[in-house]
């Protein structure tokens, strides 16, 4: 077991660390700016990935019943925790909106579909992807209205979704597939070789924001809110998930992929929507640190566990 879980590092950890410590290194010595990067990933590379992937992908319509399924209910039953852990515990209520954000949105973007890739190859980013896109129409939507519906109207969070590019990429795979329309090869190499470009891009983005999210001490009151979203993330979600799935009665490539997304680490994106709606940012900062730090050791276990 043991030696399996090592190997798994070795094989899957070590290629992702290698862009993650560049942008650690970048951030650190050449105070790297990643609004540019990230403005390339989610305008240029992140659709350019959906695309392609959604054009080729080996999916049926059974999977994606199945993962919209999936998404829907763990997306309540993460919010239902949140809910009843910040009640038992007395939380506040810019803590219960820091602690929703820390235990519905996850990092499976940027860190998600790298892992995949490269932990179950280019069938397990095919069902990967269909995640992705609800998942960001989901956390667009109800994830920002559950964490700040005193300030941020259910239309407002509508609109937004349509601002998300890779919402029309997967809109045009769609439509591709149905007409079954032939892309030029041309074409269809350049789209390759922008998707490409994501996944080393978004992991050097994902190093220069871990150095970047603060980590400095928090008030006791504010502790509780702390060690709640590290227990939820770290280890109620993948337990919660796994519940679901099963009872979803999913299995093979996609329950393994859906359970390590659904268990990765907190989204960096949670700190700015804490920042934005006052949600107790200075703990959801901490929590996205400490979480994604746990996922290098964590990850690799379930990783064995679901193969």
């Amino acid at each position: 077991m043991i030696q399996t879980v090592l190997a798994t590092l070795y094989q899957v950890f070590v290629p992702i660390s290698i862009p993650v410590i560049v942008g650690i290194l970048l951030k650190r010595y050449q105070k790297l700016d990643t609004k540019p990067l990230l403005t390339l990933a989610l305008y240029f590379l992140s659709p350019a990935l959906i695309f392609e992937t959604l054009t080729k992908a080996e999916i049926s319509l059974n999977d994606v019943s199945q993962t919209l399924l999936f998404c829907i209910f763990n997306f309540i039953v993460l919010w239902a925790a949140a809910v009843a852990v910040s009640k038992i515990l007395g939380l506040s209520a810019p803590q219960l909106a820091g602690l929703t954000l820390v235990s519905t949105l996850t990092n499976s973007v940027n860190y998600g579909l790298p892992l995949v890739l490269l932990a179950f190859g280019q069938l397990g980013l095919d069902k990967a992807s269909v995640y992705v896109i609800i998942q960001m129409i989901l956390v667009n939507t109800v994830g920002i209205y559950l964490a700040a519906r005193s300030q941020f109207a259910m239309k407002d969070a509508f609109k937004s979704v349509f601002r998300l590019p890779s919402i029309y990429a997967a809109a045009a795979a769609v439509l591709v597939r149905m007409l079954d329309f032939p892309i030029p090869a041309t074409v269809d190499k350049g789209i390759a070789m922008v998707s490409g470009a994501y996944s080393p891009i978004v992991l050097c983005v994902l190093g220069a924001q871990m150095i970047s999210v603060q980590g400095g001490e928090l008030l006791r009151n504010v502790q509780k809110a702390f060690w709640a979203g590290i227990g939820i993330r770290l280890l109620l979600s993948p337990l919660l998930a796994a519940i679901i799935l099963l009872a979803l009665r999913i299995q093979g490539t996609l329950f393994a992929v859906l359970l390590i997304l659904a268990s990765m680490p907190a989204a960096v994106n949670a700190v700015i929507l804490a920042e934005k709606f006052d949600a107790s940012p200075n703990f959801v900062s901490k929590c996205i640190l400490w979480t994604t730090l746990a996922s290098f050791l964590l990850l690799p276990v379930l990783i064995v566990l679901v193969k």
